[in-house]
């Protein structure tokens, strides 16, 4: 069987730089193993100390290192994508508005029970929309995206946000730490095709690890302590949805697939895709397209790292607080994943 440096010639680099590549890509296989097989177990013994430790420690390095990435990923010039890229700068901007509106306008005008729940099921499907409207608008640039299948499957979706609001919400909470995977599987395959498949054996240890952490744990005894803490991050990982189980099963899923994600972001992607010091914008399309920009780009990733220095400070005073304004104000990150992934497909 071919190994992952016989793969070089699915791209035409010199043989020393296929050495480093090829490296690169076999650490960052036993790293991902790794990170799996420490982050199951962790997650099953203290799933509340480590979802306080990881958020603590993670989030803001993990949404610098995201908008690092992508700022790679951006086009200097937009071309044909144009509209492309403002929809999807626009509507994440508006629905991450819409999101951290909604407890507001809730409590504004005394929100019952369902009405709550409509205003979520209207979210849900906005977010359902635009990502429709984002496939629409990338099926012309290329044949080979043209899906059929998208538009029943999409509806479907749609209807299921509506009717199942708090389910489906649950579900994109579980989901979008996986969709840092999908952006792991889509640089391997610069690789070649031997490396994409390494990558996708050492992958297929996050499903199978979450499913034996949900048979383990499914009748566990429940969470130690009715904290607020605790109580909103038992919220955020549904246990009110998977009511069948221990309310210590979510909690250590979720706070397993997160540690996956931070991981990924902050030492796997880097290790593939970013050449040189994180810092440095040579890598960055925008940044040489002018001294503006370059400057402009310079700011953000300079405010990125205010940012993080604010939130470690913010958890250290009042965690709860800073963990609900962070999860709040994240949705903007994740929902800026959307459009990325869809033109890497």
């Amino acid at each position: 069987m071919a190994t992952i440096s016989e793969s070089r010639a699915a791209v035409s680099f010199p043989a020393p730089l296929h050495q480093e590549r090829d490296a690169a890509a076999l650490r960052t296989v036993r790293l991902l193993t790794v990170v799996v097989l420490v982050a199951a177990p962790l997650a099953a013994l203290a799933p509340v100390g480590v979802s306080i430790a990881t958020v603590w420690l993670f989030a803001g390095p993990h949404n610098w290192l995201e908008c690092r990435y992508f700022l790679r990923r951006m086009p200097a010039r937009w071309g044909a994508m144009r509209t492309y890229f403002l929809s999807g700068i626009g509507g994440a901007v508006a629905l991450s508005a819409g999101f951290a509106a909604l407890p507001w306008l809730a409590e504004r005008f005394d929100f019952s029970f369902a009405q709550w729940e409509r205003a979520t099921a209207v979210w849900n499907v906005a977010l359902g929309g635009w990502v429709l409207l984002l496939v629409a608008l990338r099926q012309p640039l290329s044949p080979a995206r043209r899906w059929p299948w998208v538009w029943p499957l999409g509806a479907a979706l749609l209807a299921a946000a509506w009717i199942w609001p708090r389910p489906w919400s649950i579900g994109l909470v579980f989901a979008h730490p996986l969709m840092a995977l999908w952006f792991l599987d889509r640089e391997f395959g610069k690789f070649g095709a031997e490396a994409q498949a390494a990558y996708r054996k050492a992958a297929a240890l996050v499903p199978i690890a979450g499913l034996l952490l949900v048979a383990y744990l499914a009748d566990a005894p429940p969470l130690a302590g009715d904290d607020v803490l605790t109580s909103r991050i038992a919220w955020h990982a549904g246990t009110d949805v998977f009511s069948a189980v221990s309310n210590r099963c979510p909690v250590a899923l979720h706070v397993f697939l997160e540690t996956v994600h931070y991981a990924v972001w902050i030492a796997l992607l880097p290790a593939l895709a970013l050449r040189g010091r994180p810092w440095r914008l040579a890598d960055v399309p925008l940044a040489v397209r002018s001294t503006s920009w370059r400057r402009l780009l310079g700011g953000l990733l300079a405010l990125g790292g205010a940012i993080t220095v604010v939130l470690w400070v913010g958890f250290a005073v009042d965690y709860p607080l800073t963990r609900d304004i962070y999860f709040t104000a994240a949705v903007l990150h994740v929902l800026t994943e959307i459009p990325f992934l869809l033109r890497l497909l």
